[in-house]
Parts: C-alpha cells; sequence; structure tokens
C-alpha cells in the first residue's frame, strides 16, 4: 500500500470528554497523598471528639489527657490496620464535580473520578504504597450504556445509580482491573483539601520565586514566607506552568517537591491545631463535610495510627506510551451498544498491570478487553525512522519500512482488527497517536514522526 494511499477519510468523532486538543500531557495529580494524610488526622481528632465528648470551651489540660487516652486505646490493635490483621487497601478518590454539595454529589458537571489512586497499607512493614490507577484507561463496561468506558467513568456511572452505588462501582472495577481486593473507599474533592487548609487557619509557605499560572491553577503569588489560606494553597500545589518568567515550578517534578512541602506545614499547622479544643471541633466539621467513606470512625483512627511516621512509596501503572487517541469503531462488548466513542484512552497490558502488582498481592488483572495479540502475527508497513523500524521488528512485529514520516504521528489498522492498532501502537509509544480503522489495508499501517 503507497503512502498516499493511506486512509485519510476517518473522522474524528468530538469527544465528549472534554478534550480540546490531539496532543495533551498526561497529568500524574499527586495531591492524593496530601489527602490521605490530612485525612487520617482529621479522622483521628473527629474519633477523639466523638469518644470523649470534648465541646468548645475546654480546656488544654482535658484535650491533653483525651489524647493520652486515645493513644492507648488505639495502640491496643496492635500491629494491624483498624484490628484487621495484614496489608489492606483503600481506593482514595478525587471528585471533579462543579458546584458539588457533597463528595458523592455529580454537581453541575457530572462528577468524575479525577484520581484514583490505592491506598495499599501494610502494618507489618510501617508502610504505605499510593498506587495511581491512570484515569483514561479502556475497560469493557458490557453491562452500561457508556459511550467512553474508562476507568473514572465508573464512579460517575454508580453516582447516578445512588451516591453510595459511586464507590461502590469503582471499586469494583478497578479491583478486576489491578486484580487487588478493595472494599474500603474515601472521597474528597479539590474544595475538601482547601478547606482543611482554612480550618488549621492557613499554613506558611516560603516561596521561593514569582509564581503567576491565570490559565490553569489560578496562582499569583509573589517571593517570601507567607500564611496561604486554602484556595491560595490549592493553587500552590496545582502549579506546573509558571508564566512568570522564570523557571520556577515548571514541571512535575517541582510540583511534586511543592506537595511534599505543602504536606510537612500542614502536618505542623494540624498538630498544633490538635492542642486547641476550638480548633479540633472545626477539624471535625470540616472532616464531616468534606470526606465520605465506608470506614467506620475507629477503624479511622487505627490507620491514622499505623501511618504516623510509615514510609510512602509511589507507583505508577502504564506510562505515557500508553495513551493513544482511538476513533470510533464497533467493538463487541465494550459497552451495552458495543460501540467505542472516539477519544482519549490509556490502552494498558493487563499483564504488566499483574507483574507491578504482584508484590501487593495481585491475583490478576482484567479489563475484560480481548487480549492483544502475538506481535508475530501483525505485520505492519512503517513511514518513519529506521531506528523504530528495529524497535519494532526486536519487539515481534513482522515491519516493511516505506520510508520517512509524514508527520502525521498515526496507526490505521484493517477493519475489524482493533487490537493489532493497540499493540501497533503501544509498541510506537509516541503518547495520543491517532489510531483508527482502514478498509483498504490488510496490515497496520504506521507514520511516526
Amino acid at each position: 500500500m503507497g503512502k498516499d494511499q493511506k486512509e485519510k477519510q476517518v473522522s474524528k468523532d468530538s469527544t465528549t470528554d472534554g478534550t480540546a486538543k490531539r496532543h495533551r500531557t498526561r497529568r500524574i495529580v499527586k495531591w492524593s497523598l496530601i489527602s490521605l494524610c490530612s485525612l487520617v488526622v482529621l479522622a483521628g481528632a473527629a474519633a477523639a471528639c466523638t469518644l470523649y465528648e470534648l465541646r468548645p470551651g475546654a480546656n488544654t489540660a482535658n484535650a491533653s489527657a483525651m489524647h493520652k487516652s486515645v493513644t492507648k486505646a488505639v495502640q491496643k490493635l496492635g500491629q494491624t490496620v483498624s484490628g484487621v490483621s495484614g496489608p489492606t487497601n483503600i481506593l482514595l478518590i478525587a471528585n471533579n464535580a462543579r458546584n458539588a454539595t457533597n463528595p458523592l454529589s455529580l454537581g453541575t458537571a457530572a462528577g468524575q473520578a479525577d484520581i484514583l489512586i490505592i491506598a495499599h497499607i501494610d502494618p507489618q512493614k510501617h508502610t504505605v504504597s499510593l498506587i495511581s490507577v491512570p484515569r483514561d484507561t479502556l475497560i469493557a463496561m458490557p453491562t452500561w450504556k457508556v459511550p467512553i468506558p474508562k476507568i473514572k467513568t465508573t464512579f460517575t456511572v454508580g453516582l447516578e445509580e445512588s451516591p453510595e452505588q459511586g464507590p461502590e462501582l469503582a471499586m469494583q472495577y478497578v479491583s478486576k482491573m489491578t486484580g487487588l481486593p478493595i472494599q474500603d473507599y474515601i472521597v474528597t474533592d479539590f474544595q475538601g483539601f482547601a478547606d482543611a487548609i482554612d480550618a488549621v487557619g492557613g499554613i506558611q509557605i516560603d516561596v521561593k520565586q514569582r509564581i503567576y499560572d491565570p490559565a490553569h491553577s489560578g496562582a499569583n503569588l509573589n517571593p517570601g514566607l507567607q500564611t496561604l489560606n486554602g484556595q491560595e494553597a490549592l493553587a500552590f500545589v496545582r502549579v506546573r506552568q509558571n508564566a512568570a518568567g522564570n523557571d520556577y515550578r515548571t514541571n512535575d517534578f517541582e510540583r511534586q517537591q511543592a506537595e511534599m512541602q505543602m504536606l510537612e506545614a500542614l502536618k505542623t499547622q494540624v498538630l498544633s491545631s490538635a492542642k486547641s479544643p476550638t480548633k479540633l471541633m472545626h477539624l471535625v466539621t470540616v472532616w464531616k463535610k468534606d470526606v465520605a467513606t465506608n470506614l467506620t470512625t475507629t477503624q479511622l483512627v487505627g490507620i491514622g495510627m499505623e501511618t504516623a511516621g510509615a514510609s510512602i512509596r509511589e507507583v505508577q501503572i502504564g506510562d505515557d506510551a500508553d495513551s493513544m487517541d482511538l476513533a470510533s469503531t464497533p467493538a463487541p462488548g465494550i459497552n451495552a451498544e458495543n460501540y467505542l466513542t472516539g477519544a482519549y484512552y490509556d490502552v494498558l497490558d493487563p499483564a504488566e498491570i499483574t507483574k507491578t502488582l504482584a508484590p501487593f498481592g495481585s491475583t490478576g488483572a482484567n479489563l475484560g478487553l480481548p487480549p492483544l495479540p502475538d506481535p508475530k502475527d501483525v505485520p505492519v508497513e512503517l513511514y518513519g525512522p529506521e531506528s523504530l523500524a528495529a524497535t519494532l521488528r526486536h519487539a515481534g512485529f513482522p515491519v516493511t519500512y516505506m520510508g520517512p514520516s509524514n508527520g502525521q504521528n498515526t496507526v490505521y489498522y484493517p477493519a475489524g482488527k482493533m487490537t493489532w492498532g493497540w499493540a501497533v501502537a503501544r509498541a510506537v509509544g509516541n503518547s495520543n497517536e491517532w489510531v483508527a480503522p482502514s478498509s483498504s489495508s490488510d496490515c497496520v499501517v504506521v507514520d511516526a514522526p
């Protein structure tokens, strides 16, 4: 098939996923680390107030006695999480709903699970592993009328049934996807983080250089040590595109450093606030409003005790090579309509997920999708660098080199051979390739700049 004969007539469906541009940068958001630590501290405060009926106006001596009593009681749990022996998995969900009335509300923008992270807590090893689940992961939802079946969509679909179904359905699908047992959840939102900062009277942060990011985070900060309120703190941790004309806070690595800086400041302020009964009660009020969970207060206290000072590890499933722009196509079993609507998806390999999560007890990942083919069975015609031809051959694909790229970043597969396109796009690894069916070829045609 000649280069000028490549399929060009496949029209892209506009995505209902809110994506305006073909090329995007994956956002690996890590503020859930802050949220987890904040939540367990607030949970401990809530438990203390509930168990000891602390009221505004109580003196510091009473608060200190209460703290000692709670510590002694919780220590009886031993090396367990909330009294359950062995590691446990908790699904952390960040609801991105606009104008939501609570964490389990659809709001005005049909809230989705903007962040999905499994907190794997091992009390014996005194470790917390935060397993990041790519929110755009393609999954099969054969019984649901979902045009864009992504793992994040499970939360929305469940909320449409009932508030409790949101996290329940998300846990069900994330558990199936990872092969990890998940029975507990904590749901919060961006407003919840801001409220927690406000509840402790703001936090002190040393801003190293001018930050100005009106288009994304909304941050507008001058250099120097200063106290940030909730919205300012949220903007500070979200910055990764600083337009102030310097090289401060311009990438995800610096964003992660800022989040750790924020976590340390928040921890200090929360511990300080815990000495004040009035502030403690205010923290409880915030916790009840901004967090939804199926864990009991006692369980949350246990988690708070066991994670205090624990080693925290971040685990990522997949990478940018898995990200691709899939065209609309018939797809048996993908949803109730058996039709996949075009959008950006992360197409992951279950075998790789299982391998990554085996140390955490994965029994086998299952996305509900047809299996990826053996590379030797997928013929490829490549327009692009000869080095890529060598890479594809090394991966096992039979490749015919057709010449230089036309600059399209496209992968066309024979009609009905959807998984061929997925496999080749993952091996090419350019991120966000346009992957579409073709009616004029019996092989996969790749144009890779």
